[in-house]
C-alpha cells in the first residue's frame, strides 16, 4: 500500500505564511477616534480633571497612526470637554508630541531555518576543519523598519464668552469640532 506525503513543502509553507501575513495585516487598522481602552486598535483619548477649568489631556496611537491624526485628535478631545462642561473657548498650555520609536528586523524567510536549526546554505568549511557559520557575505538577511507610534498631550483651561485672540494657543471649542470632527476616523460598530 502507498502512503501519500501530507506534509507541505517548505516553500509552500513560508508563502502560506506569508499570505496569511499579509491578510491579518490588512486588518490592522490606526487608531479611531476612542477612549483609551476601548478599541482593538489600541490608544485613544483620556484626560484628568485638575481643577473646575483646566483638563490634562492624552491621545495615545498605535503604530498605524499619523502623528498629524494624533494631534488632531487631542484637539477635538479638549475641544469636546470644552463644551461638554459648557464652556465657549480652551486655550492650551504646554502642548507636546512624544514620538515612541522601535526597529523591528524580519528574517529573509529564504534563508532562515529552511534546512534545519543546525544546517544553513551558509555553513563554510574553516581552514582548521573546523565548520564555522560566520560568513559576511553571504549570512542570514534582514529586513529592517521603524516603527512609530505618537502621544500628544497638553493642559487646557476653559473660559467663556470670545475667543481671546491675542492668545495663539486660543481655540473655539465648536469651530474645533465642525473642522476637525470630519477628519476622524470613528471605530467601527
Amino acid at each position: 500500500m502507498r502512503r501519500l506525503n501530507t506534509s507541505l513543502s517548505t516553500p509552500l509553507r513560508l508563502s502560506l505564511i506569508a499570505a496569511a501575513t499579509l491578510a491579518l495585516g490588512a486588518c490592522a487598522t490606526a487608531t479611531p477616534y476612542q477612549a483609551a481602552g476601548t478599541g482593538s486598535a489600541g490608544g485613544g483619548y483620556s484626560e484628568v480633571r485638575l481643577e473646575q477649568n483646566r483638563y490634562r489631556v492624552v491621545f495615545a496611537g498605535n503604530s498605524l497612526t499619523s502623528r498629524d491624526m494624533v494631534e488632531m485628535s487631542l484637539l477635538y478631545r479638549a475641544a469636546e470637554l470644552t463644551t461638554q462642561n459648557g464652556y465657549d473657548w480652551f486655550t492650551t498650555v504646554g502642548r507636546a508630541t512624544d514620538r515612541d520609536t522601535r526597529y523591528v528586523g524580519t528574517p529573509d524567510p529564504f534563508f532562515s531555518s529552511r534546512y534545519g536549526p543546525y544546517w544553513s546554505p551558509y555553513w563554510r568549511f574553516h581552514r582548521r576543519n573546523a565548520w564555522s557559520r560566520w560568513d559576511p557575505f553571504w549570512g542570514p538577511s534582514f529586513d529592517v523598519r521603524e516603527v512609530n507610534r505618537y502621544e500628544a498631550s497638553t493642559e487646557i483651561v476653559m473660559g467663556r464668552g470670545p475667543v481671546p485672540r491675542q492668545d495663539p494657543n486660543a481655540f473655539d471649542a465648536r469651530e474645533v469640532i465642525s473642522n476637525i470632527g470630519p477628519r476622524l476616523a470613528r471605530p467601527a460598530g
